[in-house]
């Protein structure tokens, strides 16, 4: 009988390993899924800073559209769309574009834009060189305000790739920074 608590002992070491093992796993997922979706190019995500736009060849012969969507978080009470649906553009060329925002409640609120573009591969050749999506959107209640975007299409885009899809997906993130506009807000 001195078999079963030693058998009881040795499962039970196994059940604890695994289930350490299983949380250091889940620990690791979400690192090794960025070091992954980078080198594979599928992850959507543009750069978070600005880039320097670098006097390039505009390759005229080339048209690439560039589509704009806008989604506001569930339960936010702004307004939130793109002025233009879709510009077409020349890689290498700086364009301009804007978005409207608007503070439906009568709260002062602060919002965060966050990007994604799709295919995810194309995300590498996308270049904002001044984009709202870098700082916090403060606007007071009812208040509204243009944000601006200024990016360019890196020429090397490879010629597979016709259609970039640039979509925000805008935050509340106001109880994060203390509720408080800072100053310059939107009024």
């Amino acid at each position: 009988m001195t078999t079963q608590p030693k058998s009881n002992r040795k499962l039970l070491t196994m059940l604890i390993l695994g289930a350490v093992g299983m949380f250091g796993f889940g620990f690791a997922l979400v690192p090794l899924y960025d070091v992954l979706c980078d080198a594979l190019g599928i992850n959507g995500k543009p750069q978070g800073t600005a880039s320097t736009y670098e006097a390039v060849i505009v390759d005229e012969s080339r048209t690439v559209t560039v589509e704009f969507i806008a989604h506001v978080q569930s339960g936010m009470s702004w307004e939130f769309i793109p002025t233009v649906n879709r510009i077409e553009v020349h890689p290498g060329q700086l364009t301009h574009a804007k978005f409207y925002a608007k503070n439906l409640s009568s709260k002062d609120t602060v919002g965060q834009a966050i990007p994604s573009v799709s295919p995810g591969q194309g995300a590498a050749y996308f270049n904002k060189t001044e984009c709202f999506c870098f700082n916090q959107q403060p606007l007071a209640a009812s208040a509204s305000a243009e944000l601006p975007l200024i990016f360019y299409v890196d020429p090397d885009l490879p010629e597979s790739i016709n259609t970039l899809t640039l979509s925000y997906t805008l935050y509340d993130i106001t109880a994060k920074v203390g509720g408080g506009l800072k100053q310059g807000a939107a009024k």
